[in-house]
């Protein structure tokens, strides 16, 4: 069984028991939280699909940890101008563990 939830303005496709890192959530880490934006769920050939939530189903993830994603490097030039410009940005995310997935 497979479930597909909004989360931080992205949409991840999640299964039981698998870790996604998404968007930093304000929660601490061993705490359950309840994700009830649900955009799909499907078991094996079997699809139900909200307009746009599908009503009344749930996802349960455990918070596995909190951190800092690789440093995205910024440069901007412009040529012959004597201008460059070096930024650099670390987005934080939190790491999720699946648990039950009720429809």
């Amino acid at each position: 069984m497979y479930a597909v939830i909004k989360t931080g303005g992205k949409q991840y496709r999640v299964a039981s028991g698998e870790k996604i890192k998404v968007e930093q959530i304000a929660a601490d880490v061993g705490q359950e939280i309840v994700i009830d934006q649900v955009l799909a769920v499907g078991d094996g050939a079997e699809l139900k699909i909200g307009t746009p939530l599908v009503s009344g189903a749930t996802v349960k993830a455990t918070v596995v940890a909190h951190g800092k994603h690789d440093k995205v490097r910024i440069f901007k030039m412009r040529r012959r101008k004597h201008y460059q410009k070096r930024q650099g940005h670390r987005q934080q995310f939190t790491e999720l563990q699946i648990g039950a997935i009720a429809a």
